[in-house]
């Protein structure tokens, strides 16, 4: 009998011991999935993807080196400097709903409990969405200090002043910023606005796929619009130089927010309801908007965003933006990591500037797309209010 008991032990604890070794492999590559498409690029756009900025990507969610290049997933360090990333945001994701849908969910339950005990990360994690996105930040850190300087996080104006300086050399660093995807991790207290910023996050969205105490989203129930407590919060975060996303929220918080908005604000990843008809695109009345506080959409690369995962699907995208707004407020923002499948990781993105090329972009007008809106508008989001 003791040595069933003991054989069962042991196998228990090589059952328990293959779960956590495995299991957060196994979901990510069921979510985080590249489909090759046909990518296109010839003579003309070569280099031009070279000092690109992407707006937002989930990598951090996951259990993985960033400094070594995966067999899993769309974003690594080695992939970011083979694809000529200047600067990449890398958003924290501390909640989302099981049977999560793009119409309608509440924040009862929560997918990432599980995941936070899977990947061993710190216990304060697993009852703490505060805490979850301090562990994030803490991750980048580590990661930078692994780079040997091919990876820094960028807190500063300064800091990306120096990170474009040094790129102008021998040396292609890539740059880090810091974001939250819902900020539901502030736990209802204003002063974890600090806290973040302190921990090096220089932009958030304020909601994810459920309402929460600042605002509706939309995917939530009620989709309303923004609270007194999301208001403070975005007086904060503009006073301290964190750039407000509007992403995922609802219609009438969106409209809220650019309302009372004092400083640009972003949608770091999505797509317009032009070119693809679904709940969470933005209007062209919500894209004028943002260009209208100096702001910037970012435009992503999945179906749900753009009904395909074709370059050139992202490029209509782009081209729809850049004609009702402007090319000053359109770039870049591929939810990579997200979730999602795509046509091509962080290698691809050649093909993006081709795309545009295709459709009589002009040289200056990619550029613009593929890093300096984004630039610019980070450069200058970042810097506290004077």
């Amino acid at each position: 009998m003791r040595r069933i008991i003991g054989l069962g032990a042991i196998v228990a604890a090589l059952a328990l011991a293959a779960f956590f070794l495995l299991a957060p492999g196994i979901v990510e590559r069921s979510m985080n999935k590249v489909v090759p498409v046909a990518l296109k690029t010839t003579p003309r756009s070569a280099g031009m993807a070279v000092g690109s900025v992407d707006l937002h990507a989930d990598t951090l969610l996951w259990s993985r080196d960033l400094t070594t290049r995966a067999t899993r997933g769309q974003v690594d360090l080695p992939r970011l400097a083979q694809g000529g990333a200047a600067l990449q945001v890398f958003s924290s994701v501390t909640k989302t709903p099981k049977g999560q849908n793009y119409d309608r969910n509440t924040g009862d339950t929560d997918n990432i409990t599980l995941l936070t005990v899977a990947q061993l990360q710190p216990p304060r994690t697993w009852t703490s969405l505060l805490e979850r996105s301090l562990w994030h930040a803490e991750k980048l850190e580590r990661a930078a200090a692994r780079s040997d300087g091919g990876l820094r996080v960028i807190r500063s104006a300064a800091d990306l002043d120096r990170l474009l300086a040094d790129r102008s050399g021998t040396a292609r660093p890539v740059g880090a910023i810091l974001s939250v995807e819902g900020l539901q991790n502030l736990e209802g207290k204003l002063a974890n606005v600090d806290r973040l910023h302190a921990a090096g996050f220089r932009m958030a969205g304020f909601t994810h796929f459920f309402d929460n105490d600042l605002a509706g989203s939309m995917h939530g129930v009620s989709k309303g619009g923004l609270t007194p407590f999301g208001l403070a919060v975005m007086r904060r975060m503009e006073a301290q130089g964190m750039i407000v996303d509007v992403a995922h929220a609802s219609h009438a918080a969106v409209a809220d927010m650019l309302r009372l908005a004092r400083r640009a604000v972003v949608s770091s990843h999505g797509g317009v309801q032009a070119t693809c008809r679904v709940n969470r695109n933005l209007t062209d009345e919500e894209i004028r908007g943002i260009a209208r506080t100096g702001g910037l959409i970012g435009i992503g690369y999945w179906d749900a965003a753009v009904c395909s995962t074709s370059p050139r699907a992202i490029a209509a995208a782009i081209a729809h933006v850049r004609d009702v707004a402007g090319i000053d407020h359109v770039a870049l923002g591929s939810d990579f990591d997200g979730a999602v499948t795509t046509g091509f990781d962080t290698t691809g993105l050649e093909s993006i500037a081709q795309a545009l090329l295709d459709r009589g972009f002009t040289a200056d007008e990619v550029a613009k797309v593929m890093h300096g809106n984004a630039l610019r508008v980070l450069r200058a989001g970042i810097q506290p209010k004077r």
